[in-house]
């Protein structure tokens, strides 16, 4: 089959995708956890079932005795996330008995973390920092094994590609459903950036040996080649890695659900990407390129 003949397709596939999150991240950002803006994070075990509905009332309360809540959100049928800005164990126990007090129960605290908004700040700076250190040693070292800027180079625009799809989607969540991302969310994006690199290499790697048998043959067609030969490689391995995830985000905890998801989310778009992104990109370079050279 000849893949490459599609290869604006796959482009425009990939462009429908990171467009609406891509305006989502501009319009909105990202809905970031305590982790990065600093403040407190507590969530409240009921015996009964919560309903959406008494949410303003209990914020209401715990604001009326001196806290304040920067967001109220449910966790689960009896489970109760609070933000607020930094709190102490005393300050925890007087939410814990104003609601006791009211709702006649004392409600159980399942997590309690406190992050100072200076320690928020440097870790979002540190969480840059690492991306773009980590993009920059993967192009170094893709572009001294195959000594070539080509396949370094349009393996970062692979990887990037998947960052804007992860970052989007999560910007669309946070939108809509109040999905935060935290530092979980961080190590998921570094892991699909590696998946993503990974399988990317594997099919550089039938080109670059290809290239050495036929020196004569056109790069569009040793992409092909190395397309094909590398597909149900490349799908079986990345199925066995999604079915693992699927379960994990099925029937995990709350507190891996987003992470789980987030690496299910990579690992589908490193495995498109790496496939139908990363390989045609070596065409269009080398088209423009000779296009350059014909000048």
């Amino acid at each position: 089959m000849n893949f490459i003949k599609y290869k604006w397709l796959y482009f425009l596939i990939s462009a429908m995708v990171i467009i609406p999150g891509l305006f989502s991240l501009l319009k909105w950002g990202l809905s970031l956890s305590v982790d990065f803006t600093g403040g407190s994070l507590l969530e409240l075990e009921f015996s009964e079932e919560i309903k959406k509905e008494e949410l303003p009332a209990i914020s209401s309360l715990i604001e009326e005795n001196g806290f304040e809540v920067n967001s109220i959100q449910l966790s689960g049928d009896k489970r109760l996330l609070l933000k607020t800005k930094p709190l102490t164990k005393e300050d925890v126990s007087s939410i814990t008995v104003a609601i006791a007090e009211k709702t006649n129960e004392k409600p159980l605290e399942l997590r309690f973390d406190t992050v100072g908004p200076t320690l928020g700040k440097e870790l979002l700076q540190k969480t840059y920092v690492a991306i773009i250190l980590a993009s920059g040693f993967i192009l170094l070292y893709v572009w001294r094994q195959f000594k070539n800027l080509m396949f370094g180079a349009c393996a970062i625009i692979a990887m990037f590609h998947d960052s804007l799809v992860l970052l989007g989607t999560f910007s669309l969540l946070g939108h809509f459903v109040d999905v935060e991302v935290d530092t979980l969310f961080v190590t998921a994006v570094l892991t699909s950036l590696s998946l993503s690199v990974h399988d990317s290499v594997v099919v550089y790697d039938r080109v670059r040996e290809s290239q050495r048998k036929f020196p004569l043959v056109s790069m569009a067609d040793l992409v092909n080649k190395a397309m094909t030969e590398t597909l149900s490689r490349s799908i079986n391995n990345s199925m066995t890695i999604i079915f693992m995830l699927a379960a994990l985000y099925l029937l995990g905890g709350d507190t891996t659900k987003w992470f789980v998801f987030a690496l299910l989310i990579g690992t589908i778009s490193g495995t498109y990407s790496s496939t139908f992104l990363a390989s045609p990109l070596l065409v269009v370079w080398d088209d423009l390129k000779k296009r350059r050279q014909g000048r």
